[in-house]
């Protein structure tokens, strides 16, 4: 069924969304609306079929689904000239800002039995590689439930949650997850070249190991310590290595630091 979906926002997870729904070969109608003209210029110039709008009110007019794509610290001010418009045809409602909690969408929307999705997708999703975790309220039908897990997975993979709060451990998990491969990542390439490789053949050895390192454990069934205890040989030069960073105290840094950002993803979703 042909439904008309709704980008409020057009700024990089908007684009990624689109244009996962256009490379999966969706139906829908698809309209986006932003305040910056050059933003709508580069939507059209990549897909001359998205209908641009520079009007929030008139974009969400007969909308069957509304993504909600702006910055969290600006949501409010977004959410509460649209509910009027929002009421007279009551979408369903999908939110991407993080720290952005259910029943302050539903206050700011102006009303408590709309359909809402709240989902955390990560950075990943700009290269349709993404992981998202979503929430539903309990106004959410089977129909729609499946609309927005269709929508999250044109940038990768979904991960529904029986409980909102559980989107502060996905948030600390995959929402900042990246990052803290990237810091591996940059240490792993700092320490390789003062082992005397060059910048370039240290980027590409770590970035191929990641990549097979991930590759070889989505596709086994195996968990993460069964692999690593496979290819750690006994006196070998990997558990040189391990021991090292598990004396360190890389296990216990890293339940800190999750512990951190999830402690640090409620606080914002309080605010």
């Amino acid at each position: 069924m042909k439904k008309i979906i709704t980008f409020i926002g057009a700024g990089n997870m908007a684009r990624s969304l689109i244009a996962g729904l256009i490379q999966d070969g969706t139906q829908h109608s698809i309209r986006i609306s932003d305040p910056d003209e050059s933003q709508l210029q580069n939507i059209q110039h990549n897909w001359s079929n998205v209908a641009a709008f520079s009007d929030n009110i008139e974009a969400v007019k007969d909308a069957d689904v509304v993504v909600l794509a702006v910055k969290p610290q600006i949501m409010r001010l977004v959410c509460e000239p649209l509910q009027k418009a929002i009421q007279a045809h009551n979408p369903l409602v999908i939110s991407i800002a993080a720290g952005i909690n259910i029943t302050n969408l539903a206050l700011w929307l102006g009303d408590n039995t709309l359909a809402l999705v709240r989902c955390m997708p990560n950075t990943p999703s700009l290269v349709q590689s993404g992981m998202t975790g979503l929430f539903a309220n309990k106004e959410v039908t089977e129909f729609q439930h499946d609309l927005a897990e269709s929508i999250l997975r044109s940038v990768g993979s979904t991960l529904w949650l029986d409980r909102e709060e559980l989107l502060d451990a996905v948030t600390a998990v995959s929402g900042s997850g990246p990052a803290y491969y990237f810091l591996v990542m940059e240490a792993m390439q700092e320490a390789a070249q003062k082992l005397g490789l060059s910048a370039e053949d240290a980027r590409l050895l770590v970035l191929q190991t990641a990549f097979g390192a991930a590759k070889l454990a989505l596709e086994s069934s195996d968990d993460a310590g069964t692999l690593r205890q496979r290819v750690t040989s006994k006196g070998g030069t990997t558990e040189a290595a391990l021991k090292k960073l598990v004396h360190g105290g890389l296990p216990e840094l890293f339940e800190e630091a999750l512990v951190a950002a999830a402690l640090r993803s409620k606080e914002l979703s309080e605010i």
